[in-house]
């Protein structure tokens, strides 16, 4: 326990605590109604050469940039911890410096390999590219409520060509709280939060400006 708090482990601590600070304010934040990693997004860039070259072989832009970042920090502080350990076992612990060099030649290709996993479930959740006046209309299911006339919740809901998307969205005015798993209709938006009904209703009511929000 004494070597978490070494000086020689001061660069692999202080990793490890922003990862948890990172988990711990994306948790509050989606509580909340948003989404760090949403906001973040994913690196757009193009090339294959140079520079490009090595980011797309880590595949930046292929997994949202702050899964990327706290794979980075934990793989980094496990491995340096690890390095740590085993140096102490048998000799001393290494300076940091010294330990921090195979700790990230190590964490580089582990960092890889999993964000190339994990890029095969998140796109499935992920926001695509779309107008969003097209999702109006659609039926979608509520995965974080319930929605009420308070702090938007979550819905996910497919478009016109399978893609799925996560959607901040509220329930419409007068509109009983529509909780999670419930199948909601999108009716309106107000800038990027979806107005709900409950996916039961006459989809005519689509139209009643009671559904809509005030300006």
């Amino acid at each position: 326990m004494a070597l978490l708090f070494a000086p020689e482990c001061a660069p692999f601590a202080i990793a490890a605590a922003v990862l948890a600070g990172l988990t711990a304010i994306e948790m509050l934040a989606t509580v909340m109604g948003f989404s760090i990693m949403e906001f973040l997004g994913k690196p757009d860039f193009h090339g294959h050469d140079g520079f490009s070259g090595y980011l797309s072989w880590l595949n930046v832009g292929g997994v949202p940039l702050l899964i990327l970042i706290m794979l980075a920090l934990g793989f980094f502080a496990m491995t340096g911890f690890a390095i740590q350990a085993v140096a102490n076992a048998f000799w001393a612990p290494l300076p940091a410096t010294v330990a921090a060099i195979p700790a990230i030649l190590v964490a580089v290709p582990m960092v890889r390999a999993s964000s190339r996993t994990v890029a095969r479930i998140v796109p499935h959740d992920e926001t695509y590219a779309v107008d969003l006046d097209a999702l109006i209309g659609r039926t979608a299911e509520v995965s974080l409520g319930p929605l009420d006339q308070g702090l938007p919740g979550r819905v996910r809901v497919k478009d016109q060509h399978g893609n799925w998307h996560v959607l901040r969205a509220k329930a419409a005015r007068d509109q009983e709280p529509l909780k999670v798993g419930a199948e909601v209709l999108l009716v309106d938006r107000t800038a990027d939060v979806f107005i709900a009904i409950p996916a039961l209703a006459d989809p005519a009511a689509a139209d009643n400006q009671s559904f809509r929000e005030k300006p």
